[in-house]
């Protein structure tokens, strides 16, 4: 399913790189997120690839309409879809933006992918399976999680800074903080570059379904304050709680 996933997120991140490279304009949603062409664009192919590959699952997507929670609560298995993950950075032209696709499986993310267009480098992984990069012009390699190392490397997003992920990250004790935008703060500690990756505030099932499948497959884990792993369309919101990424239960603070 990962390898069937892979030529659907190559056609995704051409149409988003030819609107990169060119001008383009920013739409605002009801919450003051950004939106472009290229969110849209990526939403249209990857719909058509899903469909085509398991026309019987249902797809949860950021720009598509969301079903009801009546609806929903049946569905016992579903992709969630990120189509454009970082739209901000993308309209920065930063290049940290990311593709994220996953399959959820009785509200658990199962499998994950992650492609980064501007930086031609995919991530994929299956419970059971491991987890693998791909970058240009070689073979996949499998990547693991790193032992927790001194001082701790955190990864904080680099648009959505908090007092709470501040007071957070200073009881870690001697650390290194980078700042970067999207999904890639989950790709950083599954290859084993990045430790922690500790979220206060919100965020949606979108932004962390294929992150979570991908670091839990290298070794990692994504829990909820209270130590549980996060769960997906087990809920009317679609919302996540604050949550912390990462290799080894000793670098967190909980």
């Amino acid at each position: 399913m990962a390898e069937a996933l892979l030529p659907i997120a190559a056609r995704a991140g051409a149409a988003i790189m030819r609107i990169y490279e060119g001008d383009f304009a920013v739409q605002h949603k009801s919450d003051d997120s950004p939106l472009t062409l290229a969110d849209l664009e990526s939403q249209r192919i990857i719909a058509m690839g899903l469909a085509a590959l398991t026309p019987e699952l249902p797809v949860l997507s950021e720009e598509s309409a969301q079903a009801p929670w009546v609806v929903r609560r049946a569905w016992r298995e579903l992709w969630v879809v990120d189509p454009l993950d970082g739209t901000r950075e993308f309209v920065k032209r930063n290049g940290e933006f990311t593709i994220n696709i996953a399959l959820v499986s009785e509200h658990q993310p199962v499998l994950g992918l992650i492609a980064a267009p501007a930086q031609g480098v995919v991530y994929w992984g299956a419970r059971g399976l491991g987890a693998y990069r791909l970058r240009p012009g070689e073979p996949p390699a499998s990547i693991r999680v790193s032992p927790r190392q001194t001082p701790l490397r955190v990864v904080g997003s680099r648009s959505h800074a908090t007092a709470e992920t501040d007071a957070y990250v200073h009881r870690l004790g001697a650390h290194v903080t980078t700042g970067i935008g999207s999904s890639l703060k989950f790709c950083l500690i599954a290859e084993g570059t990045a430790d922690v990756y500790p979220r206060f505030g919100p965020t949606s099932e979108w932004d962390t379904a294929a992150g979570q499948a991908l670091l839990e497959s290298a070794g990692g884990q994504v829990t909820r304050l209270d130590g549980q792993r996060l769960r997906y369309n087990c809920r009317e919101t679609l919302l996540n709680g604050d949550f912390v990424a990462f290799n080894h239960p000793s670098a967190i603070a909980i």
